[in-house]
């Protein structure tokens, strides 16, 4: 994530202003060139007809109206219309809403991509009869990370103590990793697809116990329930990086 107060826009090679660039447009590609493989395997690990599982590291802060994504700016992609101007006129975009740079809202708006990305794969791999469920995942805000490396260190040392140590709203890396552990092998996860998995702030405190209990299926955000936006998503994104069909 870049530093909030970032008024500069960095990009990819490609153009991309660098935060949707890397959330989603890259990740996007990535997915793109592993699908075919993932097809083609069988899952040995869970037993004949089990369903294959691809996991997205989403976060709370998608949704404006939950703790994280209620602070500061709030995620919304708007029409798309900066992604519209850049497919059709190829003027680099910004934002994806064609509004004016916010450092802090397009991390917000990458996690929002990253859900409405989910739930559009698994629509398209049902419609396609594949045997493969795709679920995203909140992990928590964990600050101790190098998520936080573009911000100012002092702050994220006492943001890091305040959020973990005296607030208990913060989760620790451990429980996190735990998190995506529990969402690559838990077999209750694999058996239905195009769902959100997260957990209310400070869940790290019940360890190990919260994977199934605190940290469950939970409905995701307005705006990323929307069908249209996340199939106009997809093709749009399909378009810039040349994987239009």
């Amino acid at each position: 994530a870049r530093n909030t107060s970032a008024k500069d826009v960095l990009r990819t090679t490609e153009g991309f202003e660098l935060t949707i660039g890397t959330n989603h447009l890259g990740h996007f590609a990535l997915m793109q060139g592993i699908l075919p493989l993932l097809e083609s395997t069988t899952n040995e690990n869970e037993g004949q007809g089990a369903a294959k599982r691809i996991i997205v590291t989403a976060s709370g802060v998608h949704d404006p109206e939950s703790p994280g994504g209620a602070q500061g700016s709030k995620a919304t992609l708007g029409d798309l219309s900066g992604l519209e101007k850049m497919v059709s006129d190829g003027v680099p975009f910004d934002m994806i809403d064609g509004g004016s740079y916010d450092a802090d809202k397009a991390y917000k708006d990458s996690k929002l991509c990253n859900v409405l990305y989910t739930r559009e794969l698994q629509r398209r791999l049902n419609e396609s009869g594949k045997n493969i469920n795709v679920n995203c995942f909140n992990p928590g805000l964990i600050v101790s990370t190098g998520l936080f490396r573009d911000q100012n260190q002092v702050f994220t040392k006492i943001f890091d103590f305040a959020a973990t140590d005296l607030l208990k709203v913060g989760e620790t890396v451990s429980w996190g990793g735990g998190a995506l552990e529990y969402m690559t092998l838990d077999k209750q996860v694999s058996s239905k697809g195009g769902l959100y998995y997260t957990s209310p702030p400070g869940s790290s405190k019940y360890g190990d116990s919260a994977y199934g209990n605190q940290f469950s299926v939970s409905d995701v955000s307005r705006e990323a329930q929307d069908v249209d936006k996340a199939k106009r998503l997809w093709e749009l994104s399909e378009k810039l990086l040349g994987i239009a069909v």
